[in-house]
């Protein structure tokens, strides 16, 4: 069926027609409105966006690095300090001709054929972002050629700024640390462009890592008017940098310097501590790299070196290292004996052997010492005495005097490596091995060895509270509000008899008289400790155990010392630890070095002469013994291009793998120990390996009668 035709009126089309107008003009006001507020948009809300935009387009605007704030020590010296740098670094994402730019590079900065190889190595393994070094600390002539042919040079920065340095060197590197350039790891969190601005490095280890905040300050910015084609046409007003701020700490700069070069050969470390503030006035570790070296960026082969050395240059010894404090322990117990109610005057009679059930365990002088009371069980370091008073009060009475005192302590001290060692008791022993104490756990712990382990920190901090009878609290950082130490709960007149004690371990015919200061009127108060490290089968006792000059460095016993001075008015407290040095040598063991520290505090022109006779004899000064050493190494080694890469790719020297390695062997160590300890076996079972007599110590030989004995392997 066909539809009729639809009839159109004039009135249907008018409002056909007005309802198309209308939809017309609906959406041109939509489309100018659209179009006015876009505009307003533009025009108001990003008007400051694009005029920064444009304002880039005709200004070149590049951060200038803040100057690092210094650290200083306690008399204002520098510890830490910025030098002036002109430097060159390139961006390799900004290259176009790379070949053409190194080349000219080659000429302008007369650079070697090993730099030319270093550099090319860097960049093979740089980020895109990341600047690579070409030469730093370059005089004025070369850096002003590179700056003048900038604009025909793209890509490359010559940079006018500060670089870090420190004047002590390696004496104070795991004090400070050291600063580094980014990585692409911590780039990549932040996207900071500080993080990538060529001549900007942070703290990367040590105090320069954990007072960051505090030493990087704010950056500035150069900013210069350049063409479309970025011709440089002039410079404009520069935005300054705001430095980082001064860190004073409680250091004297003068003792750490000297306590690093007093350390000699040794793999060692030595602490010092006023004794009325708390204040460290030294924390050294030796032997150590040189933070200069590794702020400049080192290479793969002086990492490698660093490495595989087996004194663990790399570790902070201070706060890493755990040991068996030995004989260094026994004023300590003593004075907890006296809170036990043990007499001062009560007698012990020693005969070399004491047996306790099946076993029998051994004074370190095989003929024993005859009768002994305290003060003469110190001074003589005799082991039958401890093994006798604390089987009688039992450990559980030791071990809170031991934290008392500042053993198994944690300090809010600014490092974030430290190790805190154990304070066992008959709980702990409970939780660990679930097994009951026993009497030989009893007497391994009171000469300082089986389960008791702690870093030298924590016997400085002993020396200092035996020494001041006060709850010290040991600090790093100038605090002028800083609270006086409260008094530890102990009676006065029992620390006044274990001073005594310890005034006579130097000055009494004690087991340290090589200690004796040569200061008129002042006496040195101190205690020897000998740890051993290795397990003595039944076969080497019966047959006679191997003196430390026979044995392999790293089977030597450690030599531990703990004093202070002067010994009836105390002001300074010191403890140095020296591993595998087994009193092989007498210039380089203990004693020795720890009266020549302390002179130092009260007679410099002293301590350096003492110094300066036997410096000589174990290979010249740190610095020259560290170049010596690398030129060994660096003969030794085959070149290749990987080995004069820069190292910017290693992780903090603090936690290497050298450092991991080091601390394992450390833990496996002290769990064979213990495992001793727990079969009825370890240490006690042949003594404390002290020096019998200071006319023993004397027979050791000099590093000049020896010098195999204190060389470097």
């Amino acid at each position: 069926m066909r539809r009729a035709p639809r009839v159109l009126t004039e009135a249907a089309q008018a409002l056909s027609f007005s309802r198309r107008a209308w939809l017309l003009g609906a959406a041109q006001l939509g489309v100018g409105g659209l179009l006015i507020g876009r505009m307003g948009w533009l025009a108001i809300a990003e008007n400051e966006r694009y005029n920064l935009l444009s304002e880039s387009n005709r200004v070149n605007a590049t951060l200038i690095p803040p100057r690092r704030g210094w650290i200083v020590d306690r008399y204002g010296q520098p510890i830490a300090s910025n030098r002036t740098d002109f430097r060159v670094d390139v961006i390799p994402d900004r290259l176009r001709e790379p070949d053409r730019v190194l080349e000219i590079l080659r000429q302008l900065l007369r650079l070697t054929p090993e730099d030319m190889q270093r550099i090319e190595a860097d960049m093979k393994k740089a980020a895109g972002f990341q600047p690579v070094e070409i030469v730093d600390n370059i005089d004025w002539e070369r850096f002003a050629a590179v700056q003048v042919r900038q604009p025909e040079l793209p890509g490359v920065a010559p940079t006018r700024g500060f670089a870090r340095h420190y004047p002590a060197g390696a004496a104070v590197a795991h004090l400070t640390g050291y600063v580094g350039a980014a990585n692409a790891e911590q780039y990549k969190e932040t996207r900071d462009p500080l993080l990538v601005t060529p001549g900007f490095k942070l703290g990367k280890d040590g105090l320069e890592k954990t007072l960051e905040p505090i030493l990087r300050g704010k950056p500035g910015a150069k900013r210069i008017e350049v063409t479309a084609r970025g011709k440089l046409v002039k410079e404009l007003a520069t935005r300054v940098d705001t430095p980082g701020r001064t860190v004073h700490l409680t250091i004297d700069a003068g003792l750490q310097e000297y306590a690093a070069r007093r350390l000699g050969t040794n793999s060692g470390s030595a602490v010092v501590f006023d004794v009325k503030s708390g204040e460290m006035l030294c924390m050294v570790s030796m032997p150590a790299y040189d933070p200069n070296s590794f702020s400049d960026g080192i290479s793969h082969l002086e990492w490698k070196m660093l490495s595989d050395d087996d004194h663990v240059p790399l570790m902070n010894k201070v706060t890493q290292g755990l040991y068996p404090p030995g004989s260094t322990v026994k004023p300590m117990n003593g004075l907890a004996l006296l809170a036990a109610g043990v007499k001062a005057e009560e007698r012990v009679f020693c005969s070399g052997a004491l047996r306790v059930g099946t076993g029998v365990f051994h004074c370190h002088k095989r003929r024993g010492h005859g009768p002994l009371n305290l003060r003469q069980a110190i001074e003589q370091s005799c082991d039958i005495y401890f093994y006798e008073m604390v089987r009688r009060v039992g450990y559980d009475r030791i071990a809170p005097v031991a934290r008392m005192l500042g053993l198994g302590q944690k300090f809010d001290l600014p490092f974030s490596t430290q190790r805190y060692g154990t304070v066992p008791d008959s709980a702990w022993k409970q939780r660990k091995y679930r097994s009951d104490w026993k009497v030989a756990d009893s007497l391994n712990a009171s000469i300082g060895q089986g389960y008791v382990l702690a870093n030298p920190l924590q016997l400085a901090v002993m020396a200092t509270r035996l020494a001041s009878g006060l709850d010290t609290i040991p600090t790093l950082l100038r605090d002028p509000f800083k609270p006086g130490a409260r008094a530890l709960g102990i009676d006065a007149d029992h620390f006044r008899i274990i001073r005594e004690a310890m005034y006579g371990v130097v000055n009494g015919g004690g087991t340290g008289g090589a200690a004796r200061m040569q200061v008129p009127g002042v006496g040195l108060a101190a205690k020897t400790g000998t740890a051993q490290v290795r397990r003595i089968t039944m076969a080497e006792r019966r047959g006679g155990v191997l003196s430390n000059a026979q044995l392999p460095f790293k089977l030597r016993d450690h030599a531990l010392f703990v004093c202070f001075a002067p010994y009836d008015n105390p002001r300074y407290a010191a403890a140095i630890v020296l591993e595998h040095n087994g009193h092989t040598v007498r210039n380089l063991d203990t004693p020795l070095i720890g009266r020549d520290i302390m002179t130092y505090l009260f007679d410099r022109e002293r301590a350096l002469k003492s110094l300066a006779e036997v410096e000589p004899t174990w290979g010249g000064d740190i610095r020259t013994r560290m170049a010596a050493q690398e030129a060994a190494y660096r003969a030794a080694q085959v070149p290749v291009a990987e080995a004069a890469a820069t190292a910017d790719d290693v992780p903090a020297a603090s936690v290497s793998n050298a450092v991991g390695a080091a601390t394992d062997a450390s833990n496996a160590s002290a769990e064979a120990v213990a495992r001793d300890v727990r079969n009825g076996e370890g240490p006690a079972r042949v003594g404390s390996p002290e020096p019998e007599t200071e006319a023993e110590r004397r027979a050791t030989p000099l590093a000049d009668d020896a010098p195999a004995a204190g060389a470097r392997r």
